[in-house]
């Protein structure tokens, strides 16, 4: 089991370097991390729980530092983990006015 995203800027075509991004399984946190050169993190190697996740993306702080105002000062993604043994990938595109999210590969 593996939990990892890649955050993507979609306004300049590139990854969104150094967003901090929490995980949680219900309400306890499991791991944090920050995205890498290229957008991306993994914050869970090994086994989780079955259940609904949580991915919580520091947007407001990300677009601070970028210099530009963002509708949404977070982004929280909700899925659910129903095969434990899988891995799950989790991707962000985003925007100051919008985002979107899909389950990757």
């Amino acid at each position: 089991m593996s939990i990892s995203t890649h955050v993507l800027d979609s306004v300049t075509g590139r990854p969104a370097v150094g967003v901090p991004v929490r995980l949680y399984a219900r309400e306890e946190l499991l791991a944090d991390a920050v995205t890498d050169a290229d957008g991306r993190c993994r914050l869970v190697e090994g086994e989780t729980r079955q259940g609904p996740h949580r991915l919580v993306f520091e947007t407001g702080t990300w677009f601070a530092g970028q210099g530009q105002d963002t509708f949404y000062p977070e982004v929280v993604v909700t899925f659910a983990v129903s095969e434990p043994a899988a891995h799950h990938h989790v991707p962000l595109l985003l925007a100051p006015f919008a985002y979107s999210t899909y389950r990757g590969s």
